[in-house]
């Protein structure tokens, strides 16, 4: 099972050129989760991820250390995601 949660709309100081890093910008964020079947069959949200948990997650990485590259941005979220939440199975991340 996939969850979607598309559109995250962040604001970071982060970017290859000097002047994206100063000034800051918009970056979108889209992400696929894929979790374990626990959820269909518990109807418990401690056994999937939670949305909002997942949206804090993306704000705390998007707000932390300046990253030059998308790719580093992307990657840090999808190892975040993996790290944090044991009913993930695999992760696709869009920063855009």
């Amino acid at each position: 099972m996939t969850i979607e949660l598309v559109g995250l709309v962040l604001f970071g100081h982060h970017g290859y050129l000097e002047a994206e890093r100063r000034l800051g910008q918009r970056f979108l964020v889209d992400l696929w989760v894929d979790v374990d079947d626990a959820a269909v069959a518990t109807d418990d949200i401690e056994d999937t991820v939670d949305y909002r948990h997942l949206a804090e997650l993306v704000r705390e990485v998007f707000a932390g250390p300046e990253r030059l590259l998308l790719e580093r941005l992307a990657g840090a979220v999808a190892d975040g995601i993996l790290e944090r939440f044991p009913a993930a199975e695999g992760v696709r991340v869009r920063v855009r």
